[in-house]
């Protein structure tokens, strides 16, 4: 169907939506390669106000680019998932599926069905994850030096940032890391001017509402209020009938006993999510209560976690004290950073949690920081999780090759899908190389052959030397589930976007422009 039998729609042609698509998957990729790998560089984004950002971290810079085209939002949805499920690899990622796309294209413009494109290209996926956990090398414990090594790539190199992370990865445990659910990345976060520290226990970003009230407390109960902490609000409507007001007043007087009830249980921390008003604070200061509003519901529900307190909203303080006592939590210490505006909460009667805290040089540092520390922590619980793979692109490179034996024994067109998961999973080590200064196809020959003539899934290039190094030998590893997401979402994006057989400009939509990705 042509563009002019359908009044008032755009529709681009089939093959130019396919370039146009490929164009804008190959432009994120582009913008990201430099940044992988020992020698990557950093990148600058500056914003309208002139505001700057400077980092190489891939979803970082992705989500703060400028993009208009749909392909290149798909590619960039794809690090966002690629982060939120294990907290690293999102560069690899990314650069895998921008060739994919890439390569996909060529194959269809030589003539080959896109169907037949794309059918090969989930074998190579496929067949590639199957190769990848095969080849996954298992972390028997926490004590395992592979760990700390994994901690220290992932952390661009910083040992002792690493050796903090596997310090607080030991007081967690094995068994709740290998728990999917839980996340030792939200354990980590980073301050200005603060020592680097690990503790059990978990971090408020917040300190007590007033300097009367205890700074260090032990043996501490604890009270979490997922609700404001203030007398029902009644309308002035309702206060200017006698009835009302005479309501007004015993709802005050009931307010002030619940106060004096909290302090009679014996708490000696109180959380709100909201406000606290003033005379609850007035009653807390007065029984030497620390009081501290506006904690985010994350924070309350780690701290219910850690500590054994349920969650309550205001109108069950007015349940009996013995029924009100069996929400509170316990925890040993409390302690109040007032020169860095936190508060600690240490080994809670609850499940064992891990605060690593991460100390920043100014405060433009911090997140960069945080994030640095974050990524490590995540690569420590995905090596635990399914273990290590040859890191430096040595494991693409090999696996590429076995593609290229399994292209080869295929019947039909798809063989031209499984070529162009092998061309991509080449290009993560040619941008490393091309990084540190070298020839990327000279390095990648001389690393088949190696590979090649060892039998070994592990050699790849020396990124100071530009020799060729036995990467399990040197520490150089990877956590295999980071790559094995790498790759199954790159696959899924790249098959997604090279469906898209013709773009239609909706009816109360814009026009998108076509090759519009751009930093600013």
């Amino acid at each position: 169907m042509s563009g002019k039998s359908l009044p008032n729609s755009e529709i681009d042609d089939k093959l130019q939506a396919l370039l146009g698509n490929a164009n804008a998957a190959r432009l994120v990729s582009q913008s990201i390669e430099g940044t992988i790998g020992p020698k990557g560089l950093d990148i600058m984004m500056i914003d309208s106000l002139g505001d700057v950002v400077i980092s190489n971290d891939g979803v970082t810079i992705l989500k703060l680019m400028a993009v208009n085209h749909p392909a290149a939002r798909m590619i960039i949805n794809t690090a966002r998932s690629q982060q939120a499920e294990v907290g690293d690899g999102t560069t690899t990622a990314t650069i895998i599926a921008g060739a994919l796309v890439s390569e996909g294209t060529n194959q269809v413009m030589k003539g080959v069905p896109v169907t037949q494109v794309i059918q090969g290209i989930k074998l190579g996926i496929q067949h590639s994850i199957e190769l990848l956990q095969e080849m996954s090398r298992p972390v028997n414990s926490i004590d395992d030096p592979q760990l700390l090594q994994v901690a220290s790539i992932a952390g661009r190199g910083q040992e002792d940032l690493a050796r903090l992370l596997v310090n607080g990865a030991r007081i967690i445990g094995c068994g709740k890391l290998l728990n999917p659910d839980y996340k030792y990345a939200d354990a980590v976060v980073a301050r200005e001017a603060a020592a680097d520290q690990v503790f059990m226990g978990v971090l408020l970003s917040k300190e007590p509402m007033n300097h009367d009230m205890p700074r260090w407390l032990n043996n501490a109960k604890i009270m979490a209020v997922d609700d404001a902490l203030a007398p029902e609000e009644i309308e002035s409507e309702a206060r200017a009938t006698e009835a009302g007001f005479q309501y007004y007043l015993q709802n005050k007087e009931r307010y002030e006993k619940n106060l004096k009830k909290i302090a009679s249980l014996g708490v000696k921390l109180v959380l709100a999510d909201r406000s606290i008003d003033s005379l609850a604070e007035q009653v807390f200061t007065e029984a030497g209560i620390m009081a501290i509003q506006r904690v985010s519901s994350r924070e309350i529900e780690k701290v219910c976690r850690h500590t054994g307190a349920r969650k309550i909203k205001r109108n069950v303080l007015n349940y009996p004290a013995e029924q009100l006592a069996s929400y509170l939590g316990q925890a040993e210490e409390i302690q109040v950073n007032e020169k860095r505006s936190y508060t600690c909460i240490l080994n809670g009667a609850g499940e064992p949690l891990a605060s690593v805290i991460i100390g920043a040089a100014t405060e433009e540092l911090v997140e960069e920081k945080e994030r640095i520390a974050r990524d490590a922590g995540s690569a420590i619980q995905a090596a635990l999780l399914k273990g290590v793979v040859p890191g430096g692109g040595a494991a693409e490179v090999w696996i590429a090759r076995q593609l290229e034996e399994l292209a080869q024994s295929l019947k039909g067109m798809q063989s031209y899908g499984v070529l162009c998961v092998k061309e991509a999973l080449y290009r993560p080590f040619a941008c490393i190389a091309a990084n540190a200064g070298f020839n990327p196809l000279e390095k990648l020959g001389d690393v088949i052959a190696e590979q090649k003539r060892k039998g070994s899934d592990s050699i790849a290039v020396d990124c100071e030397q530009g020799t060729l190094i036995d990467t399990m030998e040197e520490g150089i590893i990877d956590p295999a589930l980071v790559k094995i997401h790498a790759v199954q979402a790159a696959g899924e994006v790249a098959v997604a976007i090279l469906r898209i057989n013709t773009i239609i400009k909706m009816r109360d939509g814009d026009a998108y422009p076509a090759d519009n990705i751009e930093l600013r």
